[in-house]
């Protein structure tokens, strides 16, 4: 069975569209066509109905979904485990990141990366959190550096890079910015600004409120934390913050009994083989 022709029955199956499919192919239309049809033709079988502009996978390509799927990542993975035999550091990285570690962690890591390494070609993807971890364990990506869930699922391990510390924020002109310290109680009594519900951010901080038995009054929510910064600064509600996001268009009372704490750090998947790229971001990412 053709691995390009896999490749295009998976891709046009999660865009629903033979067009946008072939867009991350960089391939023309035509050529995804012709791919499924030999597929098709190959198997025996209709994969995919086409209702208009949009494609629905038939029985036949839902029983076949699963097992292309994994054909793909158990050939990404021989690549790689062959690849690695030269020992060259080579080839394409992929690797997904949060828009806020992708702005404020990553930078001097890349930087050092791409000049140390030119000949390796970064596949860059940014992404929440939570994709990222479905997309290392769907074998799209290498490496997702990102908050860590609560609870690396399993086949996925997590390995912790830096400790995020968040801290009340609030606009200057907040009833709770004349306050040298607040309480939790005190919180909650003012309107909240998290990220949005299901998110490692958002879950971590309803847990660390679980035990006081206090949910904060949530009544704007986004995941991009700068987006966030801008909502706080204008007076729109409190959030807990990154402490390097703070500055002079926030004020950060001294919040006491609550804190708040997140891990960033790299996820990878324990079942697959990282390519000598991966390997040596892995061992770089722990050096800093």
């Amino acid at each position: 069975m053709d691995a390009a022709a896999l490749a295009a029955f998976v891709a046009v199956t999660e865009h629903g569209s033979f067009s946008r499919a072939a867009e991350q192919l960089h391939l023309t239309q035509s050529a995804v066509s012709k791919r499924i049809s030999t597929l098709e033709d190959l198997l025996g079988v209709t994969l995919f109905d086409r209702l208009g502009r949009t494609v629905v996978l038939t029985e036949a390509g839902r029983v076949l979904l699963p097992r292309a799927q994994q054909l793909l990542r158990d050939i990404g993975d021989s690549r790689r485990a062959l690849a690695n035999l030269s020992g060259q550091v080579s080839g394409t990285l992929s690797i997904a990141t949060s828009h806020h570690i992708g702005l404020h962690r990553l930078p001097p890591v890349l930087r050092e990366f791409i000049e140390a390494w030119p000949q390796v070609k970064l596949d860059l993807r940014f992404m929440a959190s939570e994709a990222a971890c479905d997309a290392v364990l769907q074998g799209d990506i290498e490496l997702a550096i990102i908050t860590l869930p609560l609870k690396c699922p399993l086949p996925l391990l997590a390995e912790p890079l830096w400790t995020d510390v968040l801290r009340v924020a609030v606009a200057p002109r907040h009833p709770l910015a004349m306050r040298k310290k607040i309480t939790p109680f005190m919180l909650v009594e003012h309107p909240a600004i998290l990220p949005e519900s299901g998110t490692f951010t958002r879950t971590l901080i309803e847990h660390a409120f679980e035990p006081l038995q206090l949910q904060p009054h949530v009544v704007l929510s986004t995941n991009y934390l700068e987006t966030i910064k801008m909502m706080v600064s204008v007076g729109l509600g409190w959030s807990l913050l990154p402490t390097s996001m703070l500055d002079h268009a926030l004020a950060s009372p001294l919040l006491t009994g609550l804190h708040v704490e997140r891990r960033l750090g790299v996820i990878r998947h324990s079942g697959h083989t990282l390519s000598n790229a991966a390997r040596t971001m892995l061992a770089q990412l722990h050096e800093v």
